[in-house]
């Protein structure tokens, strides 16, 4: 089954963008970041995480921010798992991608992912500037000298089939994935989330169904299809 890449999103104009969180393990870039965001687009209130599972336990509580800005390259996710996770949780809420991994497969996939904004890191603050009037317009942003790797109608690549395909699962079945990946058995992952084992079951065969495969390793397979290594060209 051929699964097409999804469009890039165009979510509606946020109402207002007055607070953020900001999901970054680089203390000082974090700080960096927090005076830009204060300072060009009008954001008062900013929260950090230097985690994706610590990000999640923020997000878990009442209210959400106006804006979420994730680095894409976090000790506790790989590839896209963060954003696609992330993107679960937050729903409507805009998610900018701040990454030094600026490479047009990655900015390309990120924006397939559910990104609505894709800025290098290290930018100036007239680049985060638009950015952010972009977002606020509901217009997706990317860098400048972007193009998409692929034309829309041709067939979807490995790659693109894998972030569309992983795109689709819920917030527990991404976590339930990840757990796969690293090597849990049903019964490992009831007892880390506290649920029943016939739970962890049924979800499983629902991302094998959403994922188009027919076993774990499978699963497996398509989730590392997210990954950097995926995205990068040969030879970097």
């Amino acid at each position: 089954m051929t699964v097409h890449p999804t469009p890039l999103p165009t979510p509606g104009p946020p109402s207002s963008m007055q607070s953020a969180l900001v999901v970054d393990d680089h203390p000082l870039f974090c700080d960096a970041l927090s005076m830009t965001l204060k300072a060009v687009a009008g954001i008062t209130r900013i929260e950090t995480a230097d985690r994706l599972e610590s990000a999640i336990a923020r997000l878990d509580q009442a209210p959400l921010p106006d804006v979420v800005v994730l680095d894409l390259n976090l000790p506790d996710v790989d590839g896209l798992d963060g954003l696609i996770r992330l993107k679960s949780v937050v729903g409507a809420v805009p998610v900018v991608v701040v990454s030094s991994l600026a490479d047009h497969r990655v900015v390309s996939a990120a924006l397939r992912a559910g990104a609505s904004g894709f800025v290098p890191k290290h930018s100036h603050r007239d680049v985060f500037r638009a950015a952010f009037e972009a977002i606020r317009s509901g217009l997706p942003y990317h860098p400048e000298g972007f193009f998409p790797l692929d034309d829309p109608k041709a067939p979807a690549s490995q790659r693109e089939e894998a972030v569309a395909r992983l795109a689709l699962l819920t917030r527990q079945q991404a976590k339930i994935l990840q757990l796969i990946c690293e090597g849990k058995l049903n019964k490992q992952i009831a007892y880390e989330l506290t649920i029943a084992e016939t739970t962890v079951k049924a979800h499983v065969t629902a991302i094998m169904r959403k994922l188009g495969v027919q076993s774990r390793t499978q699963a497996v397979l398509i989730a590392r299809g997210a990954s950097f290594e995926s995205l990068m060209p040969e030879g970097d």
